[in-house]
């Protein structure tokens, strides 16, 4: 099972969604049909290469590969997008304490969502919301 969770800036989790693990972060993104304000800016990682056809505010770092290596302002600007997405990142690892999102799940599917939603509802309340 694959999770997705949108965080405010305040490191409080807004809404989850869940699909099979094979799907991409991508499509998980389309199908889960997030309703984004346009002013906010979205922060994702590489996974989520296409969102700027549905969200124009958002700020991806920028992928290099053997023939287009990345430029040192390219590498700064990465690094300063990261500095801001390590909040999710510190989300994430709260989350994996629980060792239902860090092994592969065996239970019934129909309940990983309420099992997720739960865990996310333990890690708002710990982290003081």
């Amino acid at each position: 099972m694959k999770a997705q969770i949108a965080i405010s800036s305040e490191k409080k989790i807004l809404c989850t969604n869940v699909c099979k693990g094979k799907n991409h972060d991508f499509d998980l993104f389309k199908v889960s049909k997030l309703l984004i304000n346009i002013t906010l800016k979205l922060y994702g990682d590489s996974g989520y290469q296409g969102v700027l056809k549905f969200h124009q505010c958002c700020e991806l770092p920028k992928k290099s590969s053997k023939h287009n290596p990345l430029s040192d302002e390219d590498k700064l600007s990465n690094r300063e997008k990261t500095k801001i997405r390590i909040i999710v990142e510190h989300v994430n690892a709260k989350l994996k304490v629980f060792k239902i999102f860090s092994t592969q799940y065996r239970n019934r599917r129909k309940d990983f969502l309420k099992r997720f939603n739960i865990v996310c509802a333990l890690v708002n309340a710990d982290m003081g919301f």
